[in-house]
């Protein structure tokens, strides 16, 4: 019992189910001894491979492209990428002011978006930076598969 946490990746009601099963044998032990536990259900976030694909994808922009006329930082184009895909999907954005009335894009965390929703920003930049003339050069490293649509790094 020295280690509670337990995670599983559930992708089909068969696997999916056998994965609980496993999960309470993992659980029983602590249950019997009085622990509380907590088990969380919810949709996958974005998967490492999207994640280093994006920023890949973002830093080939940043080194490449301007925005209002200057150079912009990697974190600079995340920030319009996210505002911008956000407004494209009818997700809408909301501009408030800050702490010190400047003005803040309040704006969805990427490290919460499904995959599916990482997808479609990964979309986004590809398109946004193919019409700016952008040339995928640490993007080059990324495959992906186009049955599963999963992401994985070429060697």
């Amino acid at each position: 019992m020295s280690d509670c946490t337990l995670s599983l990746r559930l992708y089909n009601d068969q696997q999916g189910y056998q994965a609980l099963v496993t999960a309470f044998k993992h659980a029983k032990a602590w249950l019997t001894a009085g622990h509380s536990l907590i088990i969380d259900v919810r949709p996958e976030t974005r998967s490492d491979a999207q994640n280093r694909l994006l920023h890949a994808l973002i830093g080939d922009v940043a080194k490449q492209a301007e925005w209002l006329g200057k150079k912009r930082t990697p974190i600079e184009w995340k920030v319009l990428f996210v505002s911008g895909h956000s407004v494209a999907t009818k997700q809408g954005a909301e501009l408030v002011p800050g702490l010190e009335n400047e003005f803040v894009n309040i704006r969805e965390s990427t490290a919460r978006m499904s995959k599916s929703r990482v997808n479609s920003l990964i979309e986004y930049v590809y398109a946004w930076g193919s019409a700016h003339d952008v040339d995928w050069r640490e993007a080059k490293q990324w495959l992906v598969d186009s049955e599963t649509g999963e992401i994985y790094e070429s060697r």
